[in-house]
């Protein structure tokens, strides 16, 4: 009885660790690595929250126990933390945000039983109050009427005529095939077939091509459009005849395709003292023009961002054509 009752206690410990291990085995597969990676984004604190711009460049440090993990937030604010070791749930990691501009934030992260790929940290920090600004004495410089000037590159195609061509493929019909190809399509008949080629020429292509039987027995043909469906610069229209000879028409329009610039205009949008606009990727020229105490003026934005008159920031937006966001504020002595 009592081997008994040890061999069933062993089972019962055996059937423990294993659940245990199972557990174990099961937190490491579901938690790990999610648990090891925390993001977010850090903007400026404001009442409203057209205001609450993202912060680049702010020193982000997370900490739990020993473990330590650096970052650094980019044009858009976002940051994201890796740790060497997963953070279970439950567990709180430190959060540190600085920036020689912004207030210092901490904030005291406990980790959700869930996956920290679907939390997203938003860290809000509050600006350093600025002395009030003093103007050399001189009266404000009024700038007005702002507009953005940039030039877009793009393919453009001209139609610049059409194309009409005849050929013809010579047969005699009422022959039997005897299985000596080509054959009519049902493998009876004698056939022939034969095809034209045209070229558009350089940098031209045929667009919206047709083709079709026109002279002799015309219910006897069958008309290949492998070759000049897609268009292109080269095009071939091919005939089967398993009948007497027949006359075929092909018909397209040609399109010159070359590089147009077009000159483009835009207006920002305008909070407080800085303006806001976004530019799509293949821009170029970019350039503001503005009214300055009533004297129109222009502006080149170079690789810089200089203005004489505003602070100017770029950053590359989420969407998939890559377009540039900017933010221009004002400097001391310049108003709207």
């Amino acid at each position: 009885m009592r081997k008994s009752k040890k061999i069933i206690l062993i089972v019962v410990v055996l059937a423990v660790a294993a659940a245990v291990a199972a557990i174990l085995v099961w937190r490491l597969h579901i938690w790990h690595p999610h648990l090891s990676v925390i993001r977010g984004a850090v903007i400026r604190h404001d009442a409203d929250v057209s205001k609450e711009l993202p912060i680049a460049g702010v020193v982000v440090t997370g900490t739990r126990g020993t473990m330590t993990a650096n970052g650094r937030t980019d044009a858009s604010g976002y940051f994201e933390l890796r740790f060497p070791e997963p953070i279970w749930p439950g567990q709180t990691v430190d959060l540190t945000f600085r920036d020689d501009d912004y207030e210092p934030l901490d904030m005291d992260l406990k980790m959700a039983y869930r996956s920290t790929m679907r939390r997203l940290v938003i860290a809000a920090m509050e600006p350093i109050p600025q002395p009030a600004r003093t103007e050399s004495g001189g009266p404000l410089t009024i700038v007005s009427n702002i507009r953005i000037r940039y030039t877009v590159h793009s393919q453009q195609a001209d139609n610049i005529g059409s194309v009409v061509k005849t050929f013809q493929v010579v047969n005699r019909g009422d022959i039997p095939c005897r299985r000596q190809a080509p054959c009519s399509p049902d493998g009876e008949w004698k056939a022939t077939s034969d095809s034209v080629k045209l070229d558009a020429g350089q940098d031209n292509e045929f667009r919206n091509v047709r083709a079709s039987c026109i002279a002799g027995p015309c219910p006897f043909t069958r008309i290949d459009s492998s070759g000049f469906t897609q268009g292109g610069r080269m095009i071939t229209a091919s005939a089967l005849n398993w009948s007497d000879t027949t006359t075929f028409l092909v018909e397209a329009e040609v399109f010159h395709t070359a590089l147009a610039s077009s000159v483009r205009q835009s207006y920002p949008v305008m909070y407080d003292r800085a303006f806001n606009f976004t530019l799509p990727e293949s821009k170029e020229g970019l350039s503001i023009e503005a009214d300055v105490n009533g004297q129109p003026m222009i502006f080149p934005l170079g690789p810089e961002l200089y203005l004489s008159w505003a602070t100017c920031t770029s950053r590359t937006a989420g969407d998939e054509k890559k377009s540039t966001v900017y933010r221009c504020e004002m400097k001391p002595g310049y108003r709207f």
